[in-house]
């Protein structure tokens, strides 16, 4: 079809979520590596047009942000309501289960060393976090993972592209033996929650 790029374009803006490559390969009825080409076009035009907004990859697919530089003035607009940032022990938590998901609440705190309920309640409640399935161990306990949302907020495309960092000593042993999810995916909460803010 023509114009496959502001066809593109106008689903993202549509979506206001990320859209996988693949699925806006299958809706405009051409190959993935078209969608590739025509999401590459539209970021040079916004680029060479300083739009107030880009194109960001992430998860497999794209999604329409505002650009940084204008954070400022969009915040003046839409106000500061969800703005509050997160406290330390938030993004110790955060960073504990980025790197280590899935895991559960009581391996955060092994790693801590303190409870980390209220941590991960504002996690998930701000989207960074969501249920991954449950622990295959007594109790079955809640394995959590980060989202598109963590993904979006740190500017990266997936969890891969963290920074590296030596893990070595983070995690006790006997913890990181115990993080095998179980068979069955778990009930997972997929619906009300808040797009985190940066």
């Amino acid at each position: 079809m023509n114009n496959i790029k502001y066809a593109i374009e106008g689903i993202l803006f549509a979506a206001g979520e990320p859209v996988k490559a693949a699925k806006l390969a299958v809706v405009l009825d051409v190959k993935v590596s078209e969608i590739e080409e025509a999401a590459e076009e539209l970021k040079a035009e916004y680029a060479r047009d300083h739009r107030g907004f880009d194109i960001i990859d992430i998860s497999d697919g794209y999604q329409i942000c505002s650009r940084p530089e204008y954070y400022t003035y969009i915040r003046e607009i839409l106000g500061e309501q969800r703005n509050q940032p997160l406290s330390n022990a938030a993004m110790e938590a955060l960073a504990i289960i980025a790197y280590k998901q899935p895991v559960t609440r009581g391996m955060v705190e092994k790693i801590r060393g303190v409870n980390s309920d209220g941590c991960i309640n504002r996690l998930y409640e701000r989207g960074l976090i969501d249920e991954a399935g449950r622990l295959d161990a007594p109790g079955r306990p809640v394995l959590y993972k980060t989202t598109d949302t963590f993904l979006r907020c740190f500017g990266l495309s997936s969890p891969g592209d963290l920074p590296e960092i030596n893990l070595r000593n983070i995690m006790p042993e006997d913890a990181e033996a115990e993080a095998k999810p179980a068979e069955s995916g778990g009930d997972a909460h997929a619906e009300g929650k808040e797009n985190a803010e940066e």
